[in-house]
């Protein structure tokens, strides 16, 4: 996103195809980062565009997920926690968007729910047992919240029990929509524990008798992400698989509202990259003797996408600043949620609409992107409901039940 230097004709003046904007950050959002940072930031930008999105569009026609890349993701360490500002995270999640949004969405939920949640919610054993291995990408990580019958209910109407027996737990329900579900290691499910009715975070193995995990398919979005329906029919776990930070569904909220802003900069990642496809191809494609970027349009339609663009990181910019500061709330994570996860809904629909008939192919990308956008608008909380908790927090009324 570093802006070339400016080309000069003759009499002086920028020449009419220069471009001093090449990755689309009109605002010059990276000169907000330390030269140790940039650096970094850098290096994960030319990890996803070399490494990620060369590969995206054949596995997410597939539906199938790159095992290959994990050793190569895992040396590039992003899996580090609390070591770097939340600017720089966030701009590397937005890259990683930007590059594909299935592979960042399975990076997300096995480093920002399911490790992290080990790390600030986890008894000491289970940091030093577990956290290396899913930090190197060795074992993976799913987290279990959504179920068959509830989404945005779940904190009320949870109905997977945990029961304490002996000297362990018995789980018995169904989770569904959960990502990596089908490949994980180790998933964090969910739980109402039938002694006080709290919910809690409990470590499942996945070759635990009576826990099964089908793929679910047919998706239109998110094709590379294994999303899971999984059973859990009386299954034993150790007592010592409970997180016990994790004692009712109030320690969730830290969790909830960093996820909220790590899709949220996810939606950033998903403008820029219909802005990526939808430039390159109007330079590109003529028509009527001419690039159909020169038409006004089509400039006007990539200025929209630029300033959606440039109005959601701008908004991020400040997210960060407040999760810096450790102000960050649960009403401005749903704000930035819905207002990027609604910018970027415009953004892909105008991209798609500019490459005409070549919007509806992955060969081209955009399709890809746009699909995938439908995915982001509807997770980790869905737009309605978060324009919801914005509501309440400015009318101080709840629409909720």
């Amino acid at each position: 996103m570093t802006p070339l230097k400016e080309e000069s004709s003759a009499a002086g003046q920028r020449s009419p195809h220069c471009h001093p904007y090449p990755e689309g950050d009109l605002l010059f959002i990276t000169d907000l980062l330390a030269e140790k940072e940039l650096r970094q930031y850098q290096n994960a930008r030319s990890f996803f565009q070399s490494e990620v999105r060369p590969i995206a569009a054949d596995y997410w026609n597939r539906a199938e997920f790159p095992f290959e890349l994990l050793p190569k993701l895992a040396a590039q360490e992003l899996s580090t926690l609390n070591s770097a500002s939340h600017l720089l995270s966030g701009l590397i999640q937005m890259e990683f968007a930007r590059a594909d949004t299935s592979i960042s969405t399975f990076f997300g939920v096995h480093h920002e729910l399911v490790t992290t949640a080990i790390f600030e919610l986890g008894s000491d054993s289970q940091r030093r047992t577990l956290l290396p291995d899913l930090l190197a990408l060795k074992k993976i990580g799913a987290f279990a919240l959504t179920e068959p019958d509830h989404g945005s209910d779940i904190s009320r109407e949870m109905a997977t029990t945990a029961e304490r027996v002996g000297d362990g737990w018995v789980l018995n329900g169904a989770k569904r929509w959960i990502g990596n579900g089908s490949f994980a290691d180790y998933v964090l499910v969910w739980a109402k524990d039938t002694s006080d009715d709290e919910i809690k975070a409990f470590i499942v193995e996945k070759d635990r008798h009576g826990f099964h995990a089908e793929t679910i398919v047919n998706k239109t979005a998110v094709r590379i992400v294994q999303n899971a329906d999984i059973t859990l029919c009386d299954v034993r776990i150790p007592y010592a698989n409970w997180l016990p930070g994790a004692k009712s569904f109030r320690d969730t909220n830290g969790l909830l509202r960093n996820s909220r802003i790590w899709v949220s900069w996810q939606a950033v990642g998903q403008q820029f990259a219909a802005f990526d496809v939808a430039r390159a191809y109007a330079l590109k494609r003529h028509q009527f003797g001419k690039p159909i970027a020169s038409f006004q349009i089509v400039q006007s339609q990539l200025a929209r996408i630029a300033a959606n663009a440039a109005m959601s990181l701008s908004l991020m910019v400040q997210m960060a600043r407040l999760q810096d500061s450790g102000r960050l709330t649960m009403d401005q994570a749903a704000l930035a949620k819905a207002s990027c996860t609604e910018r970027m809904r415009e953004s892909v629909s105008l991209g798609r609409a500019l490459l005409g008939g070549n919007g509806i192919s992955t060969d081209f990308e955009m399709a890809k992107i746009f699909a995938d956008a439908e995915a982001i608008y509807s997770y980790e909380g869905s737009h309605e409901v978060n324009t919801l908790l914005v509501g309440r927090a400015i009318t101080g009324i709840s629409a909720f039940v």
